[in-house]
């Protein structure tokens, strides 16, 4: 073994021990009383990308144009993959603590299963939490071949599902009023205050050609063409998207200079990105929509549970039987609609419900010391948007932050759902309509 891997696993092993003294106050999510972790299983949203998209699309809305990455649309950076590192060394640790793993070292790396949609920034991020989790262990990456649309994570671009346009666009319908101007409305001191950002807060010169977010039409229609679901325009879904780019400027640790023109700081990010939770609670987490975005994912995933469950293999189930991690690296679209299907909400860093990058929902199987009956217990956890600027190591004195969800079908007081009650809470929030559909 090189020195620098056997120091680092030293350090890793003196983590994991420092975590199991720290008083359960003082850990985020602590586990259920008497009882032993089993199995988890992750759906993480991939870290920190550079903007997607025409970049004419974002320069039109502001004074000056936008910054310039260093990668390509859409590709993970250096700075998001050593976020990525981080989080998976904090996940190791954690789950040395549970006793789901020993605190360093590859033994146990052989019942790991880690699935990544076919992306670069899916990928890499699966690289950098297996780096992070299990340093120096060969752990195999699972995809689709490039080019293929993975029904498991893009249902609907991949063909998996054929939704009723006019129904998904009535189910949006009937949350705002019949109006999609009710929108704009409701958020017009958010949509305020993103707009004097990307006018320049006055410290750039008027932009006459600049077109305020406030002059894009609302409307909302159904789809056409291939995809056939919604289009929900106007200046919430337009302020959504830029507030979302806004959060990687931020998140990336561009400087003061270039996040917001030198217009943004953290409370004011933080109070912009209220558009970007609208937009994922009107246009992903619509219980409608939620379910078709989400039916063939949750399938998934309650099969690989069943199959932990039940100490057998069961035929559709993700990884392998005697997993005791299944890691899903996806998109903020994956966990928005799946949040959304099971009607679980998080408040965390001043945000609601936000599939932040490299946030992760957790699905947790713990087996009562007592008498062995298994529980059920969702985790979403993410770095805040100062430890992703900064890069800050994740340590018992500076955790992530983590919240354990309610499920309103099927949760008790402590939060945890009986197996049995899980099972049938989760196929209740399965349309079988976009099962069939699925090859």
């Amino acid at each position: 073994m090189h020195f620098h891997a056997a120091l680092r696993g030293f350090i890793l092993g003196l983590f994991g021990f420092l975590f199991l003294l720290t008083p359960l106050a003082a850990q985020s999510a602590a586990a259920p009383h008497d009882a032993e972790l089993q199995f988890v299983l992750v759906l993480s949203r991939h870290g920190i990308r550079s903007p997607l998209g025409n970049p004419e699309f974002h320069n039109k809305y502001s004074a000056a144009p936008w910054p310039t990455w260093n990668v390509a649309p859409g590709i993970l950076t250096t700075h998001g993959y050593e976020l990525m590192k981080l989080f998976g060394i904090w996940d190791r640790a954690e789950w040395a603590g549970d006793g789901l793993f020993a605190p360093s070292g590859c033994d146990g790396a052989e019942r790991v299963s880690v699935i990544t949609d076919n992306d670069q920034r899916t990928r890499a991020t699966g690289k950098a939490l297996t780096e992070g989790i299990f340093p120096g262990c060969t752990i195999a990456l699972q995809s689709q071949p490039d080019g293929v649309r993975d029904p498991l994570f893009l249902p609907l671009e991949s063909g998996a599902v054929h939704p009723d346009a006019a129904r998904l666009t009535a189910a949006v319908s009937g949350r705002i009023g019949g109006d999609p101007n009710r929108l704009t409305e409701a958020y017009r001191p958010q949509l305020t205050a993103l707009d004097r950002v990307l006018a320049g807060c006055g410290k750039l010169p008027a932009n006459a050609k600049r077109i305020s977010i406030f002059d894009v039409p609302a409307s909302l229609t159904p789809g056409s063409g291939g995809k056939g679901t919604f289009s929900l325009r106007g200046p919430v879904p337009t302020g959504a998207s830029l507030a979302g780019d806004l959060l990687l400027e931020y998140t990336q640790g561009m400087s003061e200079a270039d996040t917001g023109w030198g217009c943004l700081n953290g409370e004011t990010l933080r109070y912009v990105m209220q558009l970007t939770a609208a937009g994922w609670e009107y246009e992903k987490r619509t219980p409608t929509v939620a379910r078709m975005n989400s039916t063939g994912l949750l399938e998934s995933i309650l099969k690989t549970l069943e199959q932990n469950a039940s100490g057998k293999p069961v035929k559709g189930a993700l990884g392998k039987p005697g997993d005791r991690l299944v890691l899903l690296v996806g998109h903020d679209t994956n966990i928005a609609a799946l949040s959304g299907a099971l009607g679980v909400n998080w408040i965390m860093d001043g945000r609601i419900s936000d599939p932040a990058p490299g946030g992760a929902l957790r699905f947790e199987i713990w087996r009562a010391r007592a008498d062995g009956k298994l529980s059920v217990r969702l985790v979403y956890a993410a770095q805040t948007l100062d430890q992703m600027r900064r890069a800050e190591p994740l340590t018992p004195a500076n955790p992530p932050a983590e919240a354990v969800l309610f499920v309103p079908a099927c949760s008790r007081a402590d939060q945890s759902c009986s197996w049995e009650d899980f099972s049938t809470a989760a196929r209740q929030a399965i349309d079988p309509a976009y099962l069939t559909a699925q090859p």
